[in-house]
């Protein structure tokens, strides 16, 4: 790997291409740590020392993915995730809205205008993301209702507080809109996949802090051990992203004019782990609601009821928590390989243009072969999200602290950050292959 790297400086298209993306990485972490308008930094940094980077469910998992801006309340402070929603969003009413699913199979045109209602969405839960952690962070319910001595956006500065809260809420706005425009030049003019380009930065600038925060609450010991395992996820996660069934496609010959076509052969890549980091992100973000809840029940309502959903659901380390986490990526796995991958619509395709899988008849029973091996092999995908996921969750009883809450190495964040660097590589690699391209003669 060391070595394509060396190649690809050394080729001077493929050099200008990584110095562009480390210059667009450099802006948008230069954004993640720029302070909006009307926030006090000084009493940002006093709170998060004093809470020491506690929360609680999907607000952890945001907070990761900006790199720590979110609690910041920075100029990038959403990040990426407005616009991974909206993709989501978009991808999944393709299956429910005939014109979207008209679309995506209109090839580069449709996919062009289905890029546009993303970006339009984007912008849209921007302004709905943004203005609802400004008001959770003017109620100090972003900060767990701690750091009221130190207030976030100070008041009484003589601008009226419509004004501020709209000014902080246009700046996050376009903070996002400016994110989504360097993911995209990243995907244009530099390595690509620029969007999980710039989630896997955000991630990887929490590691060195994170790290020191066990080696300076555990020691050194506890600190190897943890990177020993870290280590050991790491490799099994490559080892499982990287598999996949390999089904056979042989296509016939057929003549058209004087010219023979087909009588070649390929396959159907079916990956192990098809749904990606998905499942994980649902899962949290449902396990967010109980949280949701209490916020706006814990004075008007409190009780029994309220004390085992806070001890067994809320608490990340609750058994409770873990085994219903597990349950509901299971269950979100195969919902989103049913969604996303259509065997009667892959049959269909195969018929027409003459494929077929050597032992099994074209059109039906093609799909329903397909649908056997999908459902196969969904499971041992859906366990190995589950097991990673719930990784963190026993990192917490394990170190017994609670600011280990966005532990970033395990779980969401080793999916993401070995898919990324995986897919990255390739592109890298097939860029190196197209440029140093030897023909017959030489």
């Amino acid at each position: 790997m060391l070595s394509a790297f060396l190649s690809a400086f050394r080729t001077p298209d493929l050099r200008k291409k990584l110095l562009f993306t480390v210059g667009i990485i450099a802006v948008y972490r230069m954004g993640a740590t720029l302070p909006s308008p009307g926030v006090s930094y000084g009493n940002v940094q006093k709170c998060l020392d004093t809470i020491q980077g506690s929360g609680t469910g999907v607000l952890n998992l945001l907070d990761l993915f900006s790199g720590g801006a979110l609690l910041q309340l920075s100029v990038f402070a959403l990040g990426i995730m407005p616009y991974i929603t909206a993709s989501i969003i978009l991808q999944l009413l393709t299956v429910v809205i005939p014109r979207l699913e008209q679309l995506r199979k209109e090839g580069q045109a449709g996919q062009a205008k289905i890029t546009q209602y993303t970006r339009y969405l984007t912008l849209g839960l921007g302004i709905l993301q943004s203005s609802a952690f400004v008001a959770l962070a003017r109620s100090g319910q972003l900060f767990q209702n701690r750091c009221d001595q130190f207030p976030i956006v100070p008041r009484g500065t003589g601008i009226p507080d419509w004004l501020t809260l709209t000014i902080l809420v246009m700046t996050m706005t376009a903070g996002t809109g400016v994110v989504m425009w360097l993911g995209e030049l990243i995907t244009d003019r530099g390595v690509g996949n620029g969007m999980s380009v710039l989630i896997f930065t955000s991630i990887a600038a929490r590691l060195p802090s994170e790290g020191w925060k066990i080696k300076t609450t555990k020691g050194w010991g506890m600190f190897a051990l943890v990177i020993v395992l870290v280590l050991l996820v790491i490799t099994a996660v490559t080892f499982i992203e990287q598999a996949q069934r390999r089904i056979p496609v042989q296509y016939a010959k057929r003549m058209i004019g004087r010219r023979m076509y087909g009588g070649t052969s390929t396959y159907i890549p079916l990956k192990v782990n098809q749904a990606g980091v998905i499942p994980v992100i649902f899962a949290s973000s449902l396990l967010y609601l109980p949280t949701l809840a209490l916020q706006f029940f814990s004075q008007t309502n409190p009780g029994k009821t309220q004390a085992w959903i806070q001890n067994h659901i809320v608490k990340a380390s609750a058994p409770e928590h873990i085994a219903i986490y597990f349950l509901l990526i299971i269950f979100f796995t195969y919902f989103y390989v049913s969604i996303t991958f259509n065997p009667t619509e892959v049959a269909d395709n195969m018929k027409k243009y003459g494929g077929f899988v050597p032992g099994i008849r074209p059109g039906k029973p093609t799909a329903e072969y397909l649908d056997f091996i999908l459902s196969r092999i969904t499971l041992p995908g859906a366990l190995y999200l589950g097991i990673i996921a719930i990784l963190p969750n026993f990192f917490f009883i394990w170190l017994d602290n609670q600011q280990f809450q966005n532990f970033p190495f395990g779980g969401t964040a080793v999916l993401i950050m070995v898919g990324v660097g995986l897919e990255t590589v390739k592109q890298i690699e097939s860029q190196l292959m197209q440029r140093n391209y030897e023909g017959f003669l030489r």
